[in-house]
């Protein structure tokens, strides 16, 4: 295996990967709160983040199950903005 050079660019992604990672990062740290809290850790949420924007997705039971998972994303360390699109099951939207 051959190691990069320090002025290689593949070693200056190695040393920094960027953004991608961070997005990563929050992620696993609001999908892990959310698993943690008794009010959201039975739901099917979906946790999306880029540039560090979390979406949430999926169903919850109840409208107050959603308030609490946009709260807890939002309270995550580099959190920019929540996207919270979450709803409840048989629920849906009224098109005008």
């Amino acid at each position: 295996m051959i190691l990069p050079w320090p002025d290689d660019a593949l070693y200056r992604y190695l040393q920094d990967p960027g953004p991608a990672s961070d997005d990563v990062r929050l992620a696993a740290l609001v999908a892990q709160r959310l698993g943690i809290d008794w009010t959201t850790r039975h739901q099917q949420i979906e946790v999306t983040v880029q540039n560090r924007v979390v979406i949430l997705s999926g169903t919850v039971a109840n409208p107050e199950v959603r308030r609490v998972a946009g709260e807890l994303a939002w309270d995550v360390p580099g959190v920019l903005d929540v996207c919270n699109t979450l709803r409840q099951p048989g629920r849906r939207r009224l098109r005008g």
